[in-house]
């Protein structure tokens, strides 16, 4: 792959409790451990900004497709990303599962379906995570 841009950030503490913010400033993150992890939930988590990145991604996946393959995109459409963190099934570690809801007003289902078909091929989250990770996608 030839790269067309890299993002660099760095993350300070212990990872789920510290500071993570990129190089060039325009983002600065204080982490904090879930409640329902035992935390204090007062900061963000990985799984949260996963959750924005992948969802931000998706979107312009689709929009991508749309443009190329000359399938409906309404400029209101909307990606939702809830991103589930817990124990794998083998007992080695951790484990992600992610859930995306689609909306496209006005967009039959069977064209929301193909849109959201070939967004996965084109999307690099979805690339970089495909056969790691149980994503589910939902048209609203």
């Amino acid at each position: 792959m030839k790269a067309a841009y890299t993002a660099h950030a760095k993350a300070t503490g212990n990872g789920r409790n510290g500071i993570a913010a990129t190089d060039n400033g325009r983002l600065t993150f204080t982490l904090a451990t879930p409640t329902e992890m035992g935390g204090s939930g007062k900061g963000t988590n990985p799984e949260e900004m996963f959750a924005c990145g992948y969802a931000a991604c998706y979107l312009g996946a689709m929009r991508f497709v749309a443009g190329r393959d000359k399938l409906p995109m309404p400029p209101e459409a909307t990606v939702s990303s809830a991103v589930s963190l817990g124990p794998r099934d083998d007992g080695q570690g951790f484990g992600l599962e992610v859930t995306l809801t689609v909306s496209l007003p006005g967009v039959s289902a069977a064209d929301g379906q193909e849109l959201t078909r070939r967004a996965h091929i084109v999307c690099p989250y979805s690339h970089s995570i495909k056969g790691n990770v149980t994503v589910t996608t939902n048209l609203a």
